[in-house]
């Protein structure tokens, strides 16, 4: 996973191209430290060239409320057709379900 600031996930959200995950986390948080593991288990299943990128919200304010992000852990899944509204998951039970949230855009 490639951490990436506000400016720069601003821009890959803007522009039409790849599928894009983002995980979306806080530094203290213990439920974000679990989701990011399973996330991580999840990565060796998924395509090599989906781009995974991950924020701490603390930093990043604007897209925080650009796309309502209301808690955390939360998983940003963008289609490669940007014209379609990413899609927001905070319920990360199990790599499965990571899984399934992550194939729903890149199938």
């Amino acid at each position: 996973m490639k951490d990436m600031n506000q400016a720069e996930l601003l821009e890959l959200l803007g522009k039409p191209g790849e599928p894009l995950v983002v995980f979306l986390y806080t530094p203290l948080c213990g439920t974000c430290k679990a989701a990011r593991r399973m996330l991580e288990v999840a990565r060796h299943l998924l395509p090599p060239d989906l781009l995974i990128a991950e924020g701490n919200v603390n930093m990043l304010p604007g897209l925080v409320s650009a796309y309502r992000i209301s808690s955390v852990p939360a998983l940003l899944v963008v289609p490669a057709d940007r014209g379609t509204e990413p899609e927001i998951f905070y319920s990360m039970g199990s790599v499965e379900r990571v899984l399934e949230y992550i194939r729903r855009v890149t199938s």
